[in-house]
């Protein structure tokens, strides 16, 4: 999968993604989604997949010939709705064909995408029609399968076959019933994994502190439709300098564009609050940088002015360089899943006493006995429907915190299903059930700790990664309340940065949460511990739920938007291939 990422530590550090595609409207992200993603510089990851599809043993519903069959793609909504994504030509005369024609369809981590292939035998009186303008109610249908498209992109070869289904209240057949079977293949597109490394550094940059030197950092966006700036990507932070390097940055040449579309880099000097001070920027595409690299020359730096009703550009003798300019075909989320890693999903629970007692409506624990689903219920499906599919067994670690269980002392990291000897619990089912049956076997108790959670599933990594295991681990902390062991927490995040794990943090309800933000390194420097050692990488994503309730946004996009990156960049720090050929 695509990314932009930046070199640190003898690495790569993932520090932004990639702008959703627009191309095909029907795969856009939800626009209010893409603003929470765009204003923290964050975008989910994606790549292009070409579909191809055969069939064995369809049904044949012509008497004189074998059936003349074509498939129609449909793409189904979360409210069930089907819309058409596109259909394969007819294969004349046959009952195992394998079509020509392909589909193209953007994949992305964080959406669940679900597909439905419909399979008609077209009638010979249509054979000259063009597929585009047939009515499939005149054509007779052969049967239907679903399938989710991470079903297929996390098989080892890509390919998955489906039996053939008659739909609820069609006809039917004297026929012995036997529908046949629609298998679907997967490729992802070599323009996925194109990527540009370049080395950018700047020189003479002006000072934008008082009484120090400017903290720079780059910001690289390309121009959308009518002159928007889309962020792609962000290098790190480099402190007090006026002449600085930026680590390699790594830019997925099919994300932009192409090498012709322009971009804009923007040097900020990083100020904690959030405000950056734009210190001065450049417009070029790829194949400009790649000049500035051929040539060894630097690009004057400008600011925008306006002067009386006119806008003009300063320009600055501060200037732009790329040290190094190279395209390489990179190894992409999606061949290390082809290659056999499993991402694999924990959760743990908030059981303080903040949430409110669970038999009262106002409680964030209140089960509706009407079914309707509490934020803890939402997080735990909205996010574990995603993962399920990169999790092999399905056999999910679930824990819970801050309560006290039956005829014991306040526990920080107890087994959700109430057992002393193991914590696993069979699908999302399974941890929906140990959640509600802990509500009435705890005491909701505090004060909110995070840190024996996060070393509990830093040792589960550890022992994984001692025994080769080809596994990536999740953490999904789902909490009402503000962080009390803040520093313990951050020790815990350092130590585990260096472990394949990531930690996505929900916050619910109407707690104060700038602590997590301190968490979620996007805004600001990584993590120290209390020993002052820094984070190798950024493993934390947090997302307040109520930031993205509104216009009914699934707060997974937001979640999600980070992990790819945070999983390539473990992978290729440690210089990890995937067990795929090249």
């Amino acid at each position: 999968m695509g990314n932009c990422c930046s070199d640190v530590a003898g690495g790569r550090m993932a520090v932004g993604g990639t702008a959703t595609s627009q191309a095909n409207s029907r795969d856009a992200s939800n626009d209010a989604v893409e603003y929470i993603l765009l204003s923290r510089g964050l975008h989910g990851l994606y790549s292009e997949i070409e579909l191809s599809f055969s069939a064995s043993d369809l049904l044949d519903r012509d008497y004189f010939s074998k059936s003349d069959p074509m498939v129609v793609i449909y793409k189904k909504g979360r409210d069930g709705a089907l819309s058409e994504l596109g259909r394969t030509e007819v294969v004349l005369n046959s009952v195992n064909p394998a079509w020509i024609t392909k589909h193209n369809i953007t994949y992305h981590f964080e959406v669940v995408q679900t597909l439905v292939f419909r399979v008609y035998d077209v009638d010979t009186q249509f054979h000259n029609v063009d597929v585009k303008m047939l009515k499939l109610d005149e054509q007779q249908f052969l049967g239907e399968a679903t399938c989710v498209l991470s079903q297929i992109m996390t098989r080892s070869d890509r390919t998955l076959s489906l039996d053939l289904e008659q739909r609820e209240g069609s006809s039917r057949s004297n026929r012995p019933r036997k529908h046949g079977k629609i298998i679907v293949h997967a490729e992802e597109c070599i323009s996925s994994k194109t990527t540009t490394e370049m080395i950018l550094r700047c020189s003479d940059l002006e000072y934008k502190d008082l009484f120090s030197r400017s903290d720079p950092f780059l910001v690289i966006s390309k121009v959308g439709e009518g002159g928007t700036k889309i962020p792609v990507c962000r290098t790190e932070v480099l402190k007090n300098e006026l002449k600085p390097i930026w680590k390699p940055v790594f830019l997925n040449i099919q994300k932009v564009g192409s090498k012709e579309n322009p971009l804009v880099i923007e040097c900020f000097n990083f100020n904690s609050n959030g405000k950056h001070d734009l210190i001065g920027k450049v417009q070029k595409s790829l194949a400009d940088l790649e000049k500035l690299h051929s040539s060894r020359q630097g690009e004057n730096l400008f600011l925008p002015t306006s002067v009386g009703h006119e806008n003009h550009n300063k320009v600055l003798k501060s200037q732009l360089f790329v040290d190094k300019f190279s395209v390489s075909v990179q190894h992409t989320f999606l061949d290390y899943l082809a290659g056999g890693y499993e991402l694999n999903f924990m959760v743990a629970i908030d059981f303080t006493a903040s949430n409110g007692n669970p038999r009262l409506p106002d409680s964030l624990h209140y089960i509706d006995p009407s079914g309707r689903l509490n934020a803890y219920q939402k997080a735990i499906v909205e996010v574990g429907e995603v993962l399920q599919f990169y999790d092999y067994d399905k056999r999910f670690p679930a824990w819970g915190f801050g309560a006290r269980p039956i005829d014991g002392p306040v526990s920080h990291c107890f087994n959700l299903n109430g057992s002393s000897h193991y914590c696993e619990v069979e699908g999302i089912q399974g941890i929906m059930m140990a959640y509600t049956s802990a509500l009435l076997n705890v005491s909701l108790a505090g004060p909110t700790l995070f840190g024996p959670v996060i070393s509990h599933a830093a040792l589960i990594a550890s022992q994984s990664l001692a025994n080769g295991g080809q596994k990536y681990f999740v953490l999904l902390i789902i909490t009402d309340g503000v962080v009390t062991d803040l520093q313990e927490t951050k020790d815990a995040l350092v130590k585990a940065s260096d472990l394949p794990l990531s930690i996505l943090i929900i916050g619910v309800g109407g707690a104060d949460f700038k602590e997590m933000e301190i968490l979620d390194a996007d805004k600001g420097d990584r993590l120290e511990s209390s020993t002052g050692r820094v984070a190798s990488r950024d493993i934390v994503q947090f997302v307040p739920l109520r930031d993205v309730q509104s216009g009914e946004i699934s707060v997974v996009q937001a979640l999600l938007a980070e992990l790819p990156s945070q999983f390539l960049t473990y992978m290729r720090t440690r210089d990890i291939k995937p067990n795929v050929d090249d």
